[in-house]
């Protein structure tokens, strides 16, 4: 059964600006492709990094691969932030997609927090231990 994203005005998606970037293909529904790198993502979209932009309101699958699994969603570009930086909405999960989605920004949420609790305890420490 199709999942479409919805946004309910109240409170923004969380974001995921990914520190290593994902590969990623866009497949279109003339045939085309591009591919390119996810350099942010949320349960609603996110942004690519791309070779050079792609038309505003061109619908394709866009496919990427994460640690919970690989993702496959139709999305629809938007206008493009730079020559390289495209924004894009997700208008539609297939299956298990969206939980695997899901799955992944929570992961990459609860590493982000844990690597900065050991950032701060490191300069709690640091505090701590220094010679005034």
């Amino acid at each position: 059964m199709p999942f479409i994203p919805q946004y309910n005005g109240q409170r923004r998606a969380e974001r995921v600006r990914l520190d290593e970037s994902i590969p990623a293909v866009v497949r279109f529904n003339d045939g085309n492709r591009t591919s390119g790198r996810l350099k942010v993502v949320s349960l609603t979209g996110g942004l690519l990094s791309l070779q050079r932009p792609v038309r505003q309101g061109s619908v394709g699958k866009l496919m990427f691969l994460t640690p919970a699994g690989s993702v496959l969603g139709s999305a629809e570009m938007l206008t493009p932030m730079s020559w390289e930086l495209q924004p894009f909405k997700f208008i539609d999960f297939s299956g298990d997609d969206h939980g695997r989605l899901e799955a992944a920004i929570q992961s990459y949420l609860q590493k982000k927090r844990n690597d900065d609790q050991k950032q701060q305890n490191d300069r709690t420490e640091f505090e701590r231990t220094r010679a005034w």
